[in-house]
């Protein structure tokens, strides 16, 4: 009798566990996809840890190339990507794809491409760096050959008249580089770059103005799911639906932590969302 009332009390406290966290106890998993980008990295992993650890989901979270994620997830094979570039970047994937998943809506927005310079630069606009070269040592610093945003920073050399330039070809890591010493210095100096990004939560900068608007229009970072998820797993669904930054300079603050020697990008996501409970709240509804 009393063995069985021991395993009657166990049986209870397990029941009361599993109808505490449904969602860990349903066994399902969240597969989340992404692109190696630092935003898509710091945003990902934000959303990784509110689903596991404040909704009990587990989590994989699947790095790949930019077609690839869109096309896993019109597909069904990840739920969620947290870094759909639009309308220009992603438009193509959008245009192709678009009836086969679903949009939630801008999860950040000032997206985009720019020339940036540190604060301290009194120059304000592409058009007005015409005839001050020797400032800059005739350089504009740039990133990837390959890169669209370098195809069309060659655009506004022409656009702009800039022929005493030179666009220098590197990549993020020596762009940023360059920023840094130059910044260390107070010289002057002209990078090619995008936002959100790392650096604009390390720097005080500014985007040169491009009234000629060579590099796009701003763009927003949307939330995309699969066909289906609102069904299947509706708890997640509305949280996706409910997430976003304050700002851009939120985001970018988490991403300048990710920069950091030793950096876990997860870590940092348990820590901002530990920090900003009532944010976190209003994610999940709660408020």
């Amino acid at each position: 009798m009393i063995k069985h009332n021991f395993l009657s009390g166990l049986t209870a406290l397990a029941l009361c566990l599993v109808l505490s966290v449904p969602a860990l106890a349903s066994g399902k998993k969240v597969k989340l996809a992404y692109v190696e980008w630092d935003c898509a990295l710091t945003t990902t992993n934000v959303v990784a840890a509110v689903l596991k650890e404040k909704m009990g989901y587990e989590v994989e979270m699947l790095p790949v190339a930019a077609a690839a994620m869109w096309q896993a997830v019109a597909t069904g094979d990840v739920d969620a990507m947290v870094t759909a570039w639009l309308p220009v970047t992603h438009k193509e994937y959008y245009e192709k794809l678009g009836d086969k998943v679903e949009n939630l809506g801008p999860l950040a927005t000032g997206a985009g491409l720019f020339w940036v310079t540190p604060s301290y630069v009194t120059i304000d606009s592409i058009a007005d760096l015409k005839g001050n070269a020797a400032k800059f040592d005739g350089k504009i610093i740039g990133i990837d050959p390959g890169a669209g945003l370098m195809r069309l920073s060659e655009k506004a050399l022409k656009e702009y008249g800039l022929s005493d330039y030179t666009l220098v070809e590197g990549s993020g890591a020596t762009m940023t580089a360059a920023l840094a010493d130059a910044i260390k210095h107070k010289k002057w100096i002209v990078v090619t770059g995008w936002a959100p990004h790392w650096k604009y939560g390390r720097w005080e900068l500014k985007n040169l103005a491009d009234p000629k608007k060579v590099l796009g229009e701003a763009e927003e970072i949307d939330t995309i799911v699969r066909k289906g998820l609102k069904k299947d797993m509706p708890e997640v669904y509305a949280f996706l639906d409910r997430f976003q930054w304050k700002d851009a300079g939120q985001l970018q603050t988490v991403m300048a932590l990710n920069q950091k020697k030793g950096a876990d990008p997860y870590k940092n996501a348990v820590k901002f969302i530990n920090e900003n409970p009532a944010q976190v709240d209003a994610w999940l509804g709660k408020k």
